[in-house]
């Protein structure tokens, strides 16, 4: 997460005192951090400050969203509520690019900010810098994947979502723990070495015990990328580099890379490609390992789930994600969505 770029205070100041409404009833919070914050009693305009919190705000309480972090493309439309699919994009606040300034935030008059991710000092920084500035209340919701349930319980109550949320948290614990009864049967020598491949190349990938690989390493695999760290845990490798690790699968979110893995001399000593075993992740409306790696990542589980141990893996996987869909992000697939989806084929 990096800081938003510069503010013209004056202009903050003065758009301050257009906008400052006390509330009528307000209540006190304590966020993932351990930030006490106080906010509205009644919530209903909220801010994401970045794509994983969007994609939480959405899934438990989509009516209370004011606008997108990077609008859904049209590809990503039918796999979301027709009610906020076309709200506006309004930019972030945090992560590689940070596209939001302060004035426009005003401007949008959110009731609240939540953002979901890694907590440390920057974060803390953040959000208290962009509360006290903006007079917005601010909270910080823990976005380890192992928290999920947490994190699901705390917005739904931040939200006036309660039932919601703990209805969504159970349904994530409930995939946990199939992970866990799965992963019981499976010995350890016999669970698979993965490599992540990000980019039309297929170079950029997630170091062991990054945010972009937890989900991978989660449902027992081993990342086979190890020793190596760059910003935010992604590292940029070479074929000859993934030869070396000798990975028996690689999981990909890119269909170029995928597609054009066969014509990719270099690549062919992997014993992944060798073998075949190499798998193109579904992405609509949001990647089920990555991009962004938010509440999403709960139906990325279960897919790994039965890719990686088809004979060990509980029930059908197709039906599994069309109830994911309908719970989480309350669309109904037809056979033929879910097809193409699974698939990586839909338009």
């Amino acid at each position: 997460m990096r800081v938003p770029r510069s503010v013209n205070l004056l202009t903050l100041l003065a758009l301050l005192l257009a906008f400052a409404a006390t509330p009528a009833t307000a209540r006190m919070v304590t966020d993932s951090a351990g930030r006490q914050v106080e906010i509205p009693d009644h919530v209903t305009r909220v801010f994401a400050a970045g794509p994983p919190a969007s994609v939480l705000v959405y899934t438990v309480a989509p009516q209370t969203l004011i606008g997108w972090t990077r609008a859904p493309r049209p590809a990503e439309k039918p796999f979301l509520l027709p009610a906020v699919r076309d709200l506006p994009e309004l930019g972030r606040l945090t992560g590689r690019g940070d596209t939001l300034n302060l004035e426009r935030l005003l401007a949008d008059k959110p009731d609240l900010i939540i953002d979901f991710g890694t907590l440390n000092d920057t974060y803390r920084s953040l959000a208290d810098r962009v509360q006290q500035q903006t007079g917005i209340p601010y909270l910080l919701i823990d976005g380890r994947f192992a928290s999920t349930p947490a994190a699901l319980r705390l917005v739904g109550d931040i939200l006036g979502a309660k039932a919601r949320g703990e209805e969504l948290a159970q349904a994530a614990e409930a995939i946990f723990g199939a992970v866990d009864t799965t992963l019981a049967k499976v010995p350890a020598d016999k669970r698979p070495r993965v490599y992540f491949a990000r980019g039309s190349e297929g170079l950029e990938s997630g170091a062991r015990g990054s945010i972009t690989t937890e989900i991978i390493e989660q449902v027992g695999a081993v990342n086979v990328v190890d020793g190596l760290r760059e910003k935010g845990g992604l590292v940029t490798t070479s074929p000859e580099q993934v030869i070396a690790w000798a990975p028996d699968t690689i999981i990909t979110l890119d269909r170029a890379f995928f597609d054009s893995l066969a014509q990719k001399p270099t690549w062919q000593p992997v014993p992944a490609v060798k073998t075949g075993r190499v798998f193109l992740s579904p992405n609509l409306p949001y990647g089920f390992i990555d991009f962004p790696p938010s509440v999403n990542r709960l139906v990325g589980l279960v897919w790994l789930l039965h890719t990686l141990y088809p004979q060990a893996a509980p029930g059908e996987l197709k039906d599994q994600v069309r109830r994911f869909y309908s719970q989480f992000y309350q669309v109904s697939l037809t056979d033929a969505e879910l097809d193409r989806l699974l698939a990586g084929t839909a338009p």
